[in-house]
């Protein structure tokens, strides 16, 4: 009853979502969620979507969208946040960093769309930042922007490059805090993981360590993984939606593999290093689920944090905290935590849809999932 009370007095500012989540169904996780259970539980986070969904002539469809993620919601344009990167397995693209990796700083929004319409998001990212900000002490104005992407090609006529320059700002501009939408939205609007509807995700943890409590966050794009894989809750749930003939369902209609784009946030003081390290254990989230990072996957995970507001290119004399390497064990088994959960709640949220050219990918069933994790004593009965 406190939580529930908490809740109803907090202001509802972002994009509730109306799909049942995995905690939801009672699907069991590690550790302990923030309010809601999202990035945006990470102070002054903000996520923002732009979804694109049209039917056009010669049964194309246009099932697309871009997610916008601000560091620091209004102030993300003139205050970087220190931040990390790495790639599991490189089939897929994440521009700007190599600057990242070079300065230790994400510079502006955290930005993810189809693999197709990258251009034309980095192209209005940069407008965004140009047209909200102003010039460096040199009079010229630059930005390496953040841009990330899975492919949408099955449901969404990514070659009719639907994604403008527009959309981006837009994303931008209506990022907000709160309950963070899930599933179908923004660039996971036709994103498929293990052969289901999937799509945009997201899941956060409290957790403490040196005496302070801080919160890890968690979205991810989640476009991977073969049916028979699929893991939820330590259970090869996969399996026997795949083979077993009580619980099986329809067909796959294509091969599975693909990427995931993961950003990590976190309140924490962490170094640039410290957030690499961050990255790299999102793998042991993603691993929980059942994937296995294949060839064609393009996995790529970035981690920020929003602590030393002051850490900024222009004040070299700013005095800096970091946690250090022997307390940063906890924000390791948060972000493994939020991270699995993230996916699963992608997984649970996306909806059945019909796309481009009357290609359609089912929604994992509820009820079966449930069924499986009942028979193995994994789930939790309302």
């Amino acid at each position: 009853m406190k939580i529930l009370f908490l809740f109803l007095l907090l202001p509802i500012t972002a994009f509730a979502t109306e799909y049942p989540r995995a905690r939801d169904l009672g699907i069991p996780f590690e550790g302990q969620p923030g309010v809601w259970n999202a990035i945006t539980d990470i102070s002054g986070v903000t996520v923002g979507f732009e979804t694109i969904v049209r039917d056009l002539p010669e049964k194309k469809a246009v099932r697309t969208g871009v997610t916008a993620i601000l560091p620091r919601g209004e102030d993300t344009n003139h205050r970087p946040v220190f931040g990390g990167w790495f790639s599991l397995n490189g089939n897929g693209e994440m521009t700007g960093t190599t600057w990242v990796e070079e300065s230790g700083f994400v510079e502006g929004p955290i930005m993810i769309t189809n693999t197709h319409s990258v251009g034309a998001v980095h192209e209005g990212t940069i407008r965004w930042r140009f047209e909200n900000g102003a010039a460096d002490s040199s009079g010229y104005w630059w930005s390496l922007p953040v841009i990330a992407e899975t492919w949408d090609g099955y449901l969404n006529d990514i070659n009719g490059f639907h994604v403008r320059p527009d959309h981006a700002s837009a994303a931008i501009e209506g990022a907000k805090s709160g309950p963070v939408a899930e599933g179908n939205v923004g660039g996971g609007t036709a994103m498929n993981c293990f052969e289901y509807k999937c799509g945009t995700g997201t899941a956060s943890r409290i957790t403490e360590t040196a005496g302070r409590e801080y919160t890890v966050g968690v979205l991810v794009q989640a476009n991977f993984g073969r049916r028979g894989d699929l893991i939820v809750a330590g259970v090869p749930v996969g399996e026997y939606l795949q083979n077993n003939m009580v619980f099986s369902s329809v067909t796959p209609q294509f091969s599975g593999i693909g990427s995931i784009i993961i950003v990590v946030g976190t309140d924490a003081p962490l170094l640039p290093h410290q957030l690499k390290r961050l990255s790299r254990r999102a793998a042991l989230g993603l691993s929980r689920t059942g994937s296995i990072a294949s060839n064609g996957s393009g996995d790529i995970f970035i981690s920020f944090s929003t602590a030393n507001e002051v850490a900024n290119q222009s004040n070299s004399d700013a005095n800096i905290q970091a946690i250090s390497n022997e307390d940063i064990v906890p924000l390791f088994a948060a972000t493994v935590q939020a991270t699995e959960e993230a996916i699963i709640n992608a997984l649970v949220s996306g909806r059945t849809m019909t796309g481009n050219r009357g290609n359609t990918v089912n929604s994992i069933d509820h009820s079966a999932l449930r069924e499986v994790l009942r028979r193995h004593n994994r789930l939790i009965e309302n």
